[in-house]
């Protein structure tokens, strides 16, 4: 796929400089600080009774999961695990070593994009430029959810930032929670970022939100992207935007991305360009006030690894180098 080749050319790089340098390409290990991401475990829903679950991942293999007494389900509301239907896709996260579903996410999506069009009275349908890495999306605003969208995003006008979760059904994409507070500015008029990137070695703060990254990459069960690519290296001219202030990174580069929520921490891959993501400069309101201005999109595994909750839609982070 379209951002598939650039990925694997910033991985070998990664490795090439860490093999001239004499380091290792992999990860360092946890701090003190930090615990392990959950188990997640993805991929079509096979069976389901109220005490166990079957799923085919996206290479074949079929995971057996007992259904914790606790556990809850989402498809497009709370619903009793055993009432999700088979063929679903699914997102679970796990309990020991990945046989115990706690909580189960089906059919879900992200939409995230600049409004082109909008049709309709009661049941709205939204033409969505979804950035040059993924495709183009037509989704639905049902009549019974547009109140609580219109109130985060009043400007449903072409030009306008959109940003909801959805539920995928028999091929329509229905728009149900806002995701975020609609920016009031158009996308093109992002907020220019500090005068200076204040990082430094301990790390940058901010927002990190989950994309459905179905349409982007080959790497859809991990990784992460991150606006502050060089264009040359991902052919995406719209890229280097952010409000955050943000320093360049090279695609492929290994982040350290802990949740500062929880605890929990992972190295994550940058797969791909966030061009979308950096044009968002809002805050994240979970456990204390982030900073202004998106990190990162994480794939939806990689988000409930770190403790992220899909319909929540983000998590306050500490991110470094590798």
């Amino acid at each position: 796929m379209e951002g598939a080749m650039p990925y694997r050319a910033g991985e070998r790089r990664r490795k090439l400089a860490a093999a001239v340098l004499g380091r290792d390409a992999g990860p360092p290990p946890r701090s003190p600080e930090e615990t392990e991401p959950f188990d997640v475990v993805s991929g079509d829903l096979l069976d389901v009774s109220p005490h166990l679950i079957i799923v085919e991942t996206a290479d074949g293999e079929r995971r057996r999961l007992v259904i914790a007494p606790w556990a809850t389900a989402w498809r497009g509301g709370a619903v009793a695990p055993a009432d999700l239907p088979a063929g679903a896709r699914v997102v679970i996260r796990a309990l020991r070593s990945g046989t115990v579903a706690e909580h189960i996410w089906a059919d879900i999506t992200r939409i995230t994009g600049v409004i082109r069009e909008v049709r309709g009275r009661r049941d709205l349908t939204i033409e969505l430029d979804c950035g040059p890495h993924r495709r183009e999306r037509s989704i639905v605003v049902p009549y019974r959810s547009s109140g609580r969208i219109r109130v985060r995003h009043p400007k449903l006008e072409p030009g306008y930032l959109f940003d909801a979760i959805g539920l995928l059904d028999q091929g329509t994409t229905l728009a149900q929670l806002p995701a975020t507070s609609q920016p009031p500015y158009r996308a093109t008029a992002a907020p220019s970022p500090p005068a200076a990137y204040a990082g430094g070695q301990a790390g940058i703060s901010g927002t990190a939100v989950w994309a459905d990254f179905t349409d982007l990459t080959e790497f859809a069960e991990e990784g992460v992207t991150y606006p502050m690519i060089e264009r040359e290296d991902t052919g995406c001219e719209e890229g280097g935007v952010s409000c955050a202030g943000l320093p360049y990174l090279a695609l492929g580069s290994l982040l350290r991305v802990r949740n500062v929520c929880d605890g929990r921490a992972d190295a994550l891959p940058i797969v791909a360009c966030g061009c979308l993501a950096g044009r968002f400069c809002d805050r994240c309101l979970e456990c204390g006030t982030s900073p202004r201005g998106r990190i990162m999109e994480l794939a939806a595994s990689s988000y409930v690894a770190l403790g992220g909750d899909l319909t929540k839609g983000c998590f306050n982070v500490r991110v470094g180098l590798g």
